[in-house]
């Protein structure tokens, strides 16, 4: 699925990363314990969170995760953003839970992590 498939699911809005909606992502992962994330191996990751802090995007960075949902309506800070960008990473804001979040993403077909 494109990031901009899930954009239209989500009525997300797209804060970065505009130049690559059309990335391929293979599966998603939820989680607000970036201790979690860190485990990660696969590529292709979706990140969905309601964590909205410098922390994420880091945790981001180091698990080679591009693209990152900010669930819950939570709010990416400037110094987020810039970092994010730095990191050639798309980040998208949404109003959903996190639970709807997935739900709404495995209806349409994105796989689990595990």
């Amino acid at each position: 699925m494109t990031v901009k498939q899930i954009v239209e699911i989500l009525d997300a809005k797209v804060i970065c990363g505009q130049d690559n909606l059309n990335h391929l992502l293979d599966i998603a992962f939820a989680s607000d314990l970036m201790s979690d994330v860190l485990t990660l191996k696969d590529d292709n990751v979706l990140l969905i969170t309601g964590l909205a802090n410098m922390q994420t995007i880091r945790t981001a960075e180091m698990s080679d995760i591009h693209c990152i949902v900010f669930a819950r309506n939570k709010k990416v800070s400037p110094e987020m953003e810039e970092l994010a960008r730095e990191n050639n990473m798309v980040v998208l804001e949404c109003r959903y839970s996190v639970f709807k979040t997935c739900g709404l993403l495995y209806q349409a077909g994105v796989s689990a992590i595990f």
